[in-house]
């Protein structure tokens, strides 16, 4: 009983990092290691982006890779929350409301994922690969530079778009299929 060899791609063992770093990178930030946390998550969010490139070049773009890619975005997403609360927190403070919204909606997507397809959700739709460019660049720019409130609320608002639309796309399709572009094309193809 053995790995089967077709799940052994450059763009899973990419997204198996992620998982495999998720409680090292944790531990950072708990510990108070900001540069160690900023640097695992840095190589986190460039290995999301490396794993999606290499999928679509190679042709290596499976249900699998598109599961486990959202499972290491999940634990991406809350790495990159946890470090917020912990390092960041006084600048956010005064924008607890937008990111409260932000976070409800992050939850509920994945949530009603859970609760109607009895999985995370996987559908990688065009909004949310842009919002989470976005938010990566962000986080490089907050820990680097520091806070930004307009980039701030032009990240926070595209992610609240993406979540919207990913929430109301879970409400109308019968059962979750990975790598739909988006609501529009969604719609088109009912």
């Amino acid at each position: 009983m053995g790995i089967n060899r077709k799940y052994i791609t450059i763009p899973n063992l990419l997204s198996f990092y992620r998982i495999i770093a998720f409680p090292f990178i944790l531990a950072f930030a708990l510990q108070g290691f900001e540069t160690l946390f900023v640097i695992f998550l840095l190589v986190n969010l460039f290995t999301d982006i490396l794993d999606g490139i290499v999928a679509r070049a190679f042709n290596q773009q499976t249900e699998f890779g598109a599961r486990l890619d959202s499972l290491a975005d999940l634990g991406t997403y809350f790495l990159a929350i946890t470090g917020v609360i912990v390092f960041k927190a006084s600048d956010f403070a005064p924008h607890l409301l937008s990111f409260g919204v932000f976070m409800v909606l992050f939850v509920l997507a994945n949530v009603l994922s859970l609760f109607k397809f009895r999985r995370f959700p996987s559908l990688h739709l065009y909004s949310w690969k842009i919002g989470g460019y976005i938010q990566g660049i962000f986080f490089f720019v907050l820990f680097l530079f520091g806070f930004h409130a307009g980039f701030y609320y032009f990240m926070i608002s595209w992610g609240i778009l993406a979540f919207l639309e990913h929430i109301i796309i879970q409400l109308i399709v019968p059962e979750m299929r990975s790598n739909q572009k988006g609501l529009y094309w969604v719609l088109k193809n009912k």
